[in-house]
């Protein structure tokens, strides 16, 4: 399938998703987010794509935000509405059972922002700017950016991101725990694409458990997490791909996982 706004490809069991409206720094449209929704789904039922890589084309911007002329034309039912829907394409990434990785290349601002939070690991250029500056336009963050940025960095964090609508920059992000690491510009996307393909290289049913594991327990009392992660366990040791990972240990060769 052709996108408008996305260039799409794999290579090495990675898809890589890059975000391509450079005249305005790949600002989120609607049908932006229809073709990620999109692309989510065909990368989320390929058998050969083990992880995600989220970029924005050049050197400017991951995705600068909203497109604001978009925005502007919002009623309470429309907005309501949109906010809805770009809250489950997000949602989509999110719970897609593949780990997914943004590759902050510039400006991730508002919506931009909410998308890299979204992705289950983000790494940024030492030259990234981050923030949440809906405030800014009489608005808040309505994809998702008020409910992850608390339960990833804090209320603390969030609130203040939030409410001062500032620009940070990759360094303060890391510090903050917002980022993972910072890279020289150069040595982004190659950083990304090595840890894609470490994700990928592990069992397929495995990882999508211990991401189910990491996100839903995160939310419950320690008690109830445990007896997830008992639970979860447990569907692991009945899968062919831990019989051949606990095979290949001790024959001492690499395993073949096949996703059962």
């Amino acid at each position: 399938m052709g996108y408008e706004h996305l260039l799409y490809a794999k290579k090495e069991r990675v898809g890589t998703i890059t975000f391509n409206r450079p005249a305005v720094l790949h600002a989120l449209n609607r049908r932006m987010l229809e073709e990620l929704e999109a692309v989510l789904k065909e990368a989320g039922e390929d058998g050969e794509v083990g992880a995600l890589i989220l970029t924005g084309s050049g050197d400017k911007a991951f995705v600068a935000g909203a497109d604001i002329q978009e925005l502007a034309g919002h009623t309470p039912v429309s907005g309501r509405a949109a906010a809805l829907y770009g809250q489950s394409v997000f949602t989509r990434l999110e719970t897609l059972g593949k780990p997914s990785i943004a590759a902050i290349n510039g400006f991730a601002l508002g919506g931009g922002c909410e998308l890299a939070l979204a992705c289950t690991i983000r790494l940024a250029s030492r030259t990234a700017k981050l923030g949440q500056p809906e405030v800014k336009l009489g608005l808040l963050p309505g994809y998702g950016g008020t409910q992850r940025l608390a339960r990833l960095c804090g209320p603390g964090v969030a609130q203040e991101l939030c409410l001062s609508g500032e620009m940070i920059s990759a360094q303060e992000a890391q510090r903050i725990g917002l980022v993972n690491h910072v890279y020289e510009p150069q040595e982004l996307l190659p950083a990304a694409e090595a840890l894609a393909r470490k994700f990928a290289a592990n069992a397929p049913l495995a990882v999508r458990l211990a991401m189910e594991a990491i996100r839903r327990g995160a939310q419950m009392p320690l008690e109830e997490g445990l007896a997830l992660e008992a639970a979860l366990f447990a569907m692991c040791c009945g899968t062919a791909d831990m019989a051949e990972g606990t095979r290949a240990f001790l024959e001492k060769r690499p395993a073949r996982f096949q996703g059962r």
